[in-house]
């Protein structure tokens, strides 16, 4: 997986109890793009280091529900 700050993180629910979040990609650490990634979530407007796992994908453009 690889990201640049303005993108966005999705993260989709795996089970029906947990919904997907999306936010915006606001810091990469590493030069090559790889995680983690500072995302600031949509909703709450909270900021988190995020390591991104295998229900989560980089878009370019937020997803709409």
């Amino acid at each position: 997986m690889q990201a640049q700050v303005g993108n966005w993180l999705i993260v989709e629910g795996l089970t029906d109890a947990s919904s997907r979040r999306q936010g915006r990609i606001v810091a990469v650490d590493h030069v090559d793009g790889s995680p983690p990634y500072w995302v600031q979530w949509v909703g709450d407007e909270h900021r988190s280091l995020v390591f991104p796992g295998p229900d989560a994908r980089v878009a370019k453009h937020p997803r709409t529900p």
